[in-house]
C-alpha cells in the first residue's frame, strides 16, 4: 500500500506527464495554423480565463503599486492588455522559426521595424571583433531578440531557463534551437559556460527582470527587490559593452526592434565593477521601458517579495 508522499508524487508526476503531453500537442498543432489567425484566437482565450486565475491578483497588486497614480479602471486595462499579450506570445511560439522578418532594403513589407540608430548599433556590436553582454526583459515577444541576432549574423549564447516538465523542455528546445545560436540552460554550470562563450568572442544574452532571491537589491518601481547578479559579475570576470535589446509589440501584428546605448557599469572607489550598482543600472533602464509600454509586460509573477 502506497504512503500519502508517494501518493502525491505518482500524482505530480502524472500531472507532470499530462501537462507535457497537452503542450507539445498544442504547439504541433498551432504550427499547421495561420499564425496571426492562432494569435488572435489565443489572446481571446487568456483575456478571458486570466482574470479568473490567481495571477490576476498578483498582477493587480504590483500594478498597483508600481502606478499608485492609475486608478482602478486604468489598472484593470493594463491587465487586460498583459493577458492579451502572453496569448500572442504562446501563439507565436509555435511559429519561432518564421516570425522574424525584417529585410533593411525594403522596410515596408518588413513584419519587424528597427530604427537607424539601433541598427548602427547592431552592426557596430556583429563587425567590432569584440563580445558584448545583451541584456532583455520579458517585453512584447522576449523570444523575438535571440531570433535577430542570428538572423542578422551577430554570433551569440542565449541564457535560457527550462520548462519544470522534460517532455515539454524537448520540444521547446527543438524550436528554439532553430534559429537561436548556442543555447545555454541555467543551472550551476551556465556563469562558466557563458564566460566561456565571452572569452571566444561570443555575444551572450540574458533575461534579467525576474526576482533571485540570493540576488542583489536593487530599486525597481521605488520598491526593493532582488536582481540576479550573473550579468555583472560576467562583465566584472571579462570587460565588454553592455547593451539593453526590447521588443515592442505593433498594431497590425508588427513589432519593433531597439537596441539601447552602451549602459556603462558602476565601478567602485578602485575602479572594480559595483554588483550591485551596475544590476541597478539595468534595472533602470528596464523600468523606463516597462513605462512606456506597462500592457507589454509581464506582471503576473512576483517580482517584489
Amino acid at each position: 500500500m502506497r504512503t500519502r508522499p508517494q501518493l502525491r508524487d505518482v500524482t505530480k508526476r502524472l500531472g507532470q506527464a499530462t501537462v507535457g503531453a497537452l503542450t507539445i500537442g498544442i504547439l504541433r498543432t498551432t504550427r499547421y495554423f495561420d499564425p496571426t489567425k492562432t494569435a488572435n484566437l489565443f489572446a481571446r482565450i487568456t483575456r478571458s480565463i486570466g482574470p479568473m486565475m490567481r495571477e490576476q491578483k498578483i498582477g493587480r497588486a504590483n500594478l498597483t503599486a508600481a502606478f499608485p497614480e492609475k486608478s482602478p479602471a486604468e489598472i484593470e486595462t493594463i491587465l487586460a492588455g498583459v493577458w492579451d499579450n502572453l496569448g500572442r506570445v504562446g501563439a507565436e511560439f509555435a511559429h519561432l522559426d518564421h516570425i522574424w522578418n525584417y529585410d533593411p532594403a525594403r522596410p515596408e513589407d518588413n513584419r519587424i521595424e528597427i530604427d537607424k540608430r539601433s541598427y548602427d548599433l547592431f552592426t557596430q556590436l556583429r563587425l567590432d571583433g569584440k563580445p558584448a553582454l545583451i541584456f532583455a526583459s520579458h517585453l512584447a515577444n522576449w523570444e523575438l531578440p535571440a531570433l535577430a541576432a542570428v538572423a542578422h549574423g551577430l554570433d551569440t549564447a542565449i541564457l535560457y531557463r527550462r520548462p519544470n516538465i522534460a517532455s515539454a523542455d524537448r520540444i521547446i528546445q527543438d524550436l528554439r534551437a532553430v534559429k537561436m545560436g548556442t543555447l545555454i540552460p541555467a543551472g550551476r554550470s551556465a556563469p562558466l559556460r557563458l564566460a566561456e562563450a565571452l572569452k571566444s568572442g561570443q555575444h551572450v544574452g540574458m533575461l534579467v527582470d525576474q526576482y533571485l532571491t540570493n540576488g542583489v537589491e536593487v530599486t525597481f518601481f521605488g520598491r526593493k527587490t532582488r536582481a540576479n547578479p550573473m550579468l555583472a559579475r560576467l562583465v566584472r570576470q571579462i570587460e565588454c559593452p553592455i547593451h539593453g535589446v526590447r521588443i515592442i509589440r505593433l498594431p497590425g501584428h508588427r513589432f519593433r526592434g531597439e537596441l539601447s546605448e552602451e549602459v556603462k557599469p558602476v565601478r567602485d572607489a578602485s575602479g572594480q565593477i559595483d554588483i550591485q550598482g551596475t544590476m541597478q543600472a539595468v534595472t533602470s533602464v528596464i523600468e523606463g521601458w516597462i513605462r512606456e509600454y506597462p500592457d507589454q509586460w509581464l506582471w503576473l509573477h512576483r517580482r517584489w517579495r
